[in-house]
């Protein structure tokens, strides 16, 4: 007997390789798949603003970056002894005016020059609800624990998502007709909102990206994330410590349905060639001063050329350069 309902995804009509450019944004599972494909030498940018929840904020974000309209002094705020940005996540917060600025402005102009090359952008919507700064009535990324006066909660409709989606589509494929779209939502619940807001929070974004595949439906896909984890998976025991956010297991599960859908059997391959050199490259012996260890490292490094060589399209120079230092110090 089978004591689960498998969540059933077609195979998409288009594959990932490591050649494809990727751009992830939104929310955690951005975050969790982005991990996953850096690890794995795809070539991608995650998040250059860091984690963003609500549909309309992850839209600025891509219009921001496609203006090439970088960020200065007039963009930030500064809160509890902070410099911050309302479109960017706390990571990018620092004391230092200046640093906060770099971090932020770094990020962004390699994010310029990487969205053109883009050919998937993976989105994923967390919440439907959305605060409003009082004074501009911009909607903010982050609230940056401002005192909760300073803005008006408001939960979009499944209309303003679309019209401001649709917008951004026709931009991405007016400039590469070719690229594709990813959308997800993440199965995270926003429990602040309450049970029942939060199932009305998603269900809205549920429908938006149904209408959005509806009117692109050659170029946009849906991947089941939220389905796979709270209708297959369906148990506590693939919930981290705070009940909310998926286990590391679970994670590792969802990852291997992305494989199977997106993946070539060529790519898979390849990942799996890379594994086993990526836990040669992070084994730590006990003792590092050994002929057994020094052995061990030029076999490594051998592996790591050969790898690099039959494989040109993936990057290796920085694993073959530490490695290389640390055999000939």
């Amino acid at each position: 007997m089978d004591f689960r309902t498998q969540v059933i995804i077609p195979k998409s009509n288009f594959s990932i390789d490591h050649s494809t450019k990727m751009m992830l944004l939104g929310s955690c599972f951005s975050e969790n798949i982005g991990v996953k494909l850096l690890r794995n030498k795809f070539q991608v940018k995650v998040n250059p603003f860091g984690i963003v929840y609500n549909p309309l904020s992850v839209a600025s974000v891509v219009k921001r970056v496609l203006s090439n309209n970088n960020f200065d002094e007039t963009d930030l705020v500064f809160h509890n002894d902070v410099y911050q940005s309302f479109l960017h996540h706390g990571v990018f917060s620092h004391p230092d005016k200046s640093i906060c600025l770099k971090n932020i402005s770094e990020s962004f102009v390699n994010a310029a020059e990487f969205i053109r090359k883009t050919d998937i952008f993976l989105i994923t919507f967390g919440t439907a609800y959305v605060y409003k700064l009082k004074s501009t009535e911009e909607i903010v990324g982050n609230c940056h624990k401002f005192p909760s006066d300073t803005f008006t909660r408001e939960r979009l409709s499944v209309e303003e998502i679309v019209d401001e989606w649709e917008e951004i589509i026709k931009t991405v494929l007016s400039i590469n007709p070719d690229t594709k779209f990813i959308f997800t939502i993440s199965p995270i619940r926003h429990w602040k909102d309450g049970a029942h807001e939060n199932q009305i929070s998603k269900s809205i974004l549920h429908l938006a990206i149904d209408n959005l595949q509806k009117k692109f439906a050659l170029s946009l896909s849906y991947f089941p994330a939220f389905e796979i984890l709270l209708d297959e998976l369906r148990d506590y025991r693939f919930f981290a410590d705070d009940m909310m956010h998926p286990s590391s297991v679970a994670i590792d599960y969802i990852w291997e349905r992305f494989c199977e859908t997106y993946f070539s059997e060529k790519t898979i391959i390849i990942n799996s060639e890379w594994e086993r050199i990526s836990q040669s490259l992070n084994h730590r012996p006990l003792n590092e001063q050994t002929e057994n260890y020094h052995r061990f490292l030029e076999q490594t490094l051998q592996k790591l050329t050969v790898f690099q060589n039959n494989h040109p399209q993936i990057n290796c120079t920085q694993e073959i350069e530490e490695l290389t230092e640390k055999i000939t110090k």
